[in-house]
């Protein structure tokens, strides 16, 4: 089963497993296993709730709105250019150590909650890419012990306001505008997932493929990402790294591949649901 944040209809912010077509609510509206699905992965709760789901609240998947999967993360760490098909298409040469830079938690949004284009830009785009979750404290972890620090798995959406992240030699101002960091809808635990690596990325805008490529294609991998990010930085349960995006982004695209209002765009790893987020122009 799959782990999801999420508002019932009657406004409590919750979290839950996903069985079918069916969410139960295990946080403080429910069965109170957990506060939150941060605090769940804190206990030791997350993939292990077992058969104690089933005496909880339901509610259908489609009356709830989702939240991203980790709403209160500590960290929100963000690798570029980490897939070959976009070092080439953006002309970069191949780095030498991963490029990091960070999210704020409150640019991020879950599933159907649209992406919010700023009125200012004329340069919006998609960056479809897997997240990781950490699942447990942890600081300078060896690649070989790596997968053992990792919750989950979810897709994400990168969405990137180009013009205010390329002004500078530093990203972070285009990658958190409010609303663009689509996250969800369900995370999946990591014990569910045999080999990571032979999962597949895809994005689509309008039902239109522009991204696909297997995970083997990052440059640097999940375990290198993390020996690399706790080498310089510790990180805590509810952690989030978003691992890259490969080549077919929009800014690169003859003609332009950019974004518009009203655009529909999905993110969808291999055996995960679906992120959808729609373009909606904010001022």
């Amino acid at each position: 089963m799959n782990y999801a944040s999420f508002v019932t209809a009657d406004g409590a912010s919750t979290w839950g497993v996903v069985v079918d077509d069916t969410v139960y609510d295990l946080g403080p509206s429910g069965a109170g296993l957990a506060a939150s699905l941060r605090a769940a992965i804190e206990r030791g709760v997350f993939g292990n709730v077992g058969e104690d789901y089933k005496d909880a609240p339901a509610h259908a998947k489609d009356s709830v709105t989702w939240l991203p999967p980790v709403t209160n993360p500590q960290k929100v760490i963000c690798i570029g250019v980490n897939y070959r098909s976009h070092q080439e298409e953006a002309g970069k040469a191949a780095p030498a150590a991963p490029t990091v830079f960070t999210r704020f938690a409150d640019s991020q949004m879950g599933h159907e909650q649209p992406a919010e284009m700023p009125a200012s830009t004329g340069k919006f785009d998609y960056e479809g890419e897997v997240a990781l979750v950490i699942g447990s404290e942890c600081h300078h972890v060896s690649e070989e012990d790596a997968y053992s620090v990792v919750a989950g798995y979810a897709p994400y959406n990168d969405f990137s306001v180009r013009d205010w992240q390329l002004q500078a030699s530093q990203w972070i101002p285009g990658k958190n505008f409010p609303g663009t960091g689509g996250f969800g809808p369900e995370l999946v635990p990591a014990s569910d997932i045999e080999d990571v690596t032979a999962l597949t990325l895809e994005c689509r805008v309008n039902g239109e493929v522009r991204q696909h490529a297997p995970v083997s294609d990052l440059i640097f991998s999940i375990p290198q990402i993390i020996a690399y990010v706790t080498g310089f930085t510790r990180l805590y349960p509810g952690d989030v790294i978003v691992t890259g995006t490969p080549g077919g982004v929009g800014l690169f695209m003859e003609p332009s591949g950019l974004l518009s209002e009203g655009d529909v765009v999905e993110v969808e790893v291999t055996g995960m649901p679906v992120l959808r987020n729609t373009v909606v122009r904010v001022d």
